[in-house]
């Protein structure tokens, strides 16, 4: 086992995920021997913890749902209570490949955070009307914001160092597309170096999506929403903060 993931929390939010997430724990435990992997249950209202600890995870359960900001969040306070240094998020439904996590680590040693970019050249991920062109201009937008070019800023498959460790273990936003967009934005005034690397995206292995293509509307608004909240955030107490780290 690498030093490095010796000191990193695999950390998977999960919300009614009994279906697959037994799977998704034993395959990041068998690709990546000795990593400690942190199943947050949001929730849920079936076996996932009992399936997620049979697994080998282990298991933090929320007595409701918080949506994956709050799921993060937890799992981040857990990280600096434990004494590991970086943090992974990785999907309990079997889409982020585990194979993916050293070189998202490696890149650690250049940025504060590190994201797995589906639109950077790697697999066949695609998508379409609203939501790719919302996807397009988001990208444009927290490239600016970031001083570098981001191509995918909604991905949940991402890194972080102690710096963004110690920031979102804080600030870390519960709202919907908070996680990604707010939390990017946030990064990025509090001083945090952000980068991507390409990564493949696989099917999900089973349980239900969370987006369906009747909902592509309602994304496009509150991904704006989000991008609207990120923005009028004062950045000065956060880079106080990271810059203490």
């Amino acid at each position: 086992m690498s030093e490095r993931l010796k000191r990193t929390l695999i950390v998977m939010p999960a919300f009614n995920e009994e279906e697959v997430v037994g799977d998704v724990v034993r395959e990041v435990l068998r690709t990546l021997p000795g990593v400690h992997c942190l199943v947050v249950n949001d929730g849920s209202r079936d076996s996932t913890t009992a399936v997620a600890r049979a697994a080998g995870a282990t298991v933090a359960e929320l007595p409701y749902n918080l949506g994956v900001g709050g799921a993060m969040r937890l799992g981040f306070r857990y990280a600096i209570e434990q004494g590991f240094d970086n943090v992974v998020q990785l999907d309990s439904d079997g889409q982020h490949d585990p194979r993916s996590v050293p070189a998202l680590l490696d890149a650690l040693d250049r940025a504060d955070l590190v994201i797995g970019a589906r639109f950077a050249g790697e697999g066949d991920y695609e998508v379409r009307g609203p939501r790719k062109w919302a996807m397009r201009f988001l990208a444009a937008t927290l490239s600016r914001t970031a001083g570098t070019t981001l191509t995918d800023t909604t991905s949940g498959f991402k890194a972080m160092g102690p710096r963004t460790v110690s920031l979102f273990a804080q600030h870390y936003p519960a709202e919907y597309l908070g996680d990604t967009i707010e939390a990017l934005v946030i990064a990025a005034r509090a001083g945090c170096t952000v980068t991507q690397i390409p990564v493949s995206m696989r099917p999900r292995a089973g349980g239900k999506p969370s987006h369906n293509p009747f909902k592509a509307a309602a994304y496009l608004g509150r991904a704006f929403l989000a991008l609207g909240f990120a923005l009028i955030r004062p950045p000065a107490s956060l880079r106080q903060e990271a810059a203490s780290v």
